[in-house]
């Protein structure tokens, strides 16, 4: 009998963990996003851990991975000898310690450089390459690729030749409706995209519908008010396309944002608005803080 049961409770645990192993796979979770009744809230780390390392580090990455973050935002930029580096700014004068722009140094030369911490202080991070990260990521967790829409083409390589085209999602412009991005682009049919869609613009709407027809498409609104009536038809729009809401400054969220969660403590006024326009995901500088609020309210796992 007891040998029966240790061997029940064997079981069991391997099931547990098989289970736990496979609801963080992030393939499904970038799957699961795409399916009506999904009711989770994922959380993205704007540019990654950036409060504890450098902002789009190789460190960023792997603190949001150890604190089980779903989602990284990075950057891309394009070096003079046509290599994808993870960078915010075209210049690298703000986050390290040399001066000019991306495209005119070499990777050769820009790993010769160092990163800048939050506080402006020169660290031993180098500028990690975009291949470097994805590999880094595989298997592990989600990724936005914000500002690469000047370079579609070599993003999706690195991503096929990665194979972490299943766990990505790809920033491919602002304001532009699917007939223009296909003329434009060549999007592989099994990538899941996010078009940027003003609301002050007077036809947000329609943007948005048209990618109704995408069907791994994410819809990423920003507004710097909260009193446009279009705001109204978010929620109804988040029953058949998947919303990506930012908590980072005002003028992305009308106010609603993640230093008024934390440092107003005004929780429900910023992260408790913007959940009521049914986002599944919410893109933050207060990741850690709004992990916890969104557990709390059982929208998290």
């Amino acid at each position: 009998m007891m040998k029966n049961k240790f061997s029940i409770l064997v079981l069991a645990t391997l099931l547990i963990n098989f289970a736990t192993a496979f609801a963080q796979n992030p393939s499904t979770k970038l799957n699961n996003l795409f399916k009506e009744k999904n009711k989770e809230i994922l959380v993205a780390a704007h540019r990654g851990d950036w409060r504890n390392a450098p902002e789009n580090s190789m460190n960023a990455l792997l603190y949001c991975i150890e604190k089980r973050f779903d989602m990284m935002e990075l950057d891309v930029k394009m070096t003079k000898d046509s290599q994808m580096v993870v960078m915010h700014d075209n210049t690298i004068d703000r986050t390290t310690n040399g001066k000019g722009k991306v495209s005119d140094y070499t990777l050769a030369d820009l790993q010769k450089l160092r990163l800048k911490n939050g506080l402006g202080r020169v660290t031993q991070n180098q500028i990690p390459t975009f291949k470097e990260m994805m590999l880094a990521a595989k298997g592990k967790i989600l990724i936005n690729v914000d500002k690469g829409n000047d370079h579609l083409n070599e993003v999706f390589a690195v991503l096929k030749e990665t194979e972490t085209l299943n766990q990505a999602i790809v920033n491919i412009g602002d304001n532009i409706d699917l007939s223009k991005l296909n003329s434009e682009a060549k999007i592989p049919e099994n990538a899941s995209i996010m078009v940027v869609v003003n609301m002050v613009n007077q036809n947000a709407l329609e943007i948005i519908k048209s990618y109704e027809t995408f069907p791994r498409s994410v819809i990423q609104p920003i507004f710097n008010t909260d009193t446009l009536a279009n705001l109204n038809e978010i929620p109804a729009i988040a029953k058949t396309q998947v919303i990506w809401l930012n908590s980072l400054w005002p003028s992305l969220n009308g106010g609603h944002d993640d230093d008024r969660a934390v440092e107003l403590k005004q929780e429900e006024e910023s992260w408790g608005w913007l959940i009521k326009k049914k986002p599944s995901i919410l893109q933050s500088d207060r990741p850690t803080e709004l992990m916890n609020y969104l557990k709390k309210k059982k929208l998290h796992n």
